[in-house]
């Protein structure tokens, strides 16, 4: 097999100096892995300067070697300006679903009694993001008024659902949660359709559909004992996994990973980043928490081991063994109570990967 090619999207502010620090664990002589590493320039300013052109590029070198790696960027607030660079790359690679895992960090105390994984399978497209919207009436006026027409397709609800018990099944875990669909038949029942039809395709992995306010309450409040696969939204989604994330202990201690998928549910491309974002007030410091990246670099590792590198998918559970155990053993930035640096952990990391080949 050729080496796997990996595209890499630099991005903003903190976001690409943790990109910058974690890709020192591609090095060969540290994974022991040969890489090529094919980099586009996401930032914000080279965004402005190509009219998205950059974004379209990556995302074009990703259909073509199913691999992507992420750092986070800026997403500007004005009107009709670049926009979203994710929505961009979801809807060029036809992403179907976004993985966010929280997972139990060891050495850190979550925030209640989590033993188990929370994954949140969520749209990676449509809904919210990317609407058609605007304004009515006199600017400022009382009268007016904002609108948005939202949209979601039948086959991402079903491959959100679909994947979601496929998860479940394989984790030995339920599926629990769900939209909104008591107040939104139309539009939101559409995915809790596919969920109970996905449900009556997979009759052993137990199924507690919960409207999402509900399913939010739940994951607090509700003593898990065993994993938890939540299919949403694209935008209660995004909400949802900050919350699951941050329960672990951190919203920068867990990857995530959007997905492109055929009919079959196989992967054609995965795009793996860090789930937080640019974090403009630590640039410079380094005192981010570099876990986030790290695990996306061993989860991008994992699918290319998926797509027939044995020594990938060494490394990345070499990899990933390494970011958690540095934690355990107390290697950690401020975040989670320790006084480490960005440079440090991710040192301390590379140390481990090496002694563990």
């Amino acid at each position: 097999m050729s080496r796997p090619t990996i595209v890499v999207c630099e991005g903003d502010q903190t976001g690409q100096e943790l990109l910058d620090e974690a890709l020192r664990v591609f090095e060969t002589a540290v994974i022991g892995v040969e890489l090529d590493l094919a980099r586009f320039d996401l930032s914000l300013a080279n965004r402005k300067a190509t009219a998205n052109g950059v974004v379209h590029e990556a995302a074009a070198a990703m259909r073509e070697t199913g691999l992507g790696l992420k750092a986070a960027t800026i997403t500007p607030t004005e009107r009709d300006g670049v926009g979203s660079p994710n929505r961009i790359l979801r809807e060029d690679i036809d992403g179907k679903v976004i993985v966010r895992t929280g997972r139990r960090i060891p050495g850190v105390t979550p925030v209640i009694a989590l033993i188990h994984p929370v994954v949140v399978v969520r749209m990676a497209v449509g809904d919210a993001y990317g609407a058609d919207e605007g304004r009515d009436g006199e600017h400022g006026a009382g009268s007016e008024s904002a609108w948005r027409t939202e949209r979601i397709e039948r086959s991402t609800c079903r491959s959100v659902a679909e994947f979601s018990f496929r998860s479940a099944h394989a984790l030995g875990g339920l599926v629990y949660g769900g939209p909104k669909w008591t107040v939104s038949a139309t539009y939101e029942g559409m995915l809790k359709e596919e969920m109970d039809a996905a449900a009556a395709r997979h009759p052993n992995v137990i199924y507690r559909p919960m409207l999402i306010d509900a399913a939010y309450a739940g994951l607090m409040t509700e003593g898990w004992r065993t994993p938890v696969v939540i299919p949403a939204l694209n935008r209660d989604g995004d909400c949802l996994s900050d919350l699951v994330l941050a329960m672990f202990g951190s919203i920068a201690g867990a990857e995530s990973v959007l997905l492109s998928l055929n009919d079959d549910l196989e992967t054609m491309v995965a795009m793996a980043e860090a789930p937080h974002g640019t974090a403009p007030s630590l640039e410079g410091k380094n005192v981010a928490n570099p876990m986030a990246m790290l695990l996306a670099c061993a989860a991008v590792l994992e699918h290319a081991g998926y797509r027939g590198s044995a020594e990938c998918t060494h490394a990345s559970l070499v990899l990933r063994e390494a970011t958690l155990s540095a934690a355990s053993d107390g290697v950690r930035t401020f975040d989670l109570g320790g006084d480490a640096s960005t440079s440090d952990v991710v040192d301390e990391v590379i140390r481990r990967v090496r002694e563990a080949r």
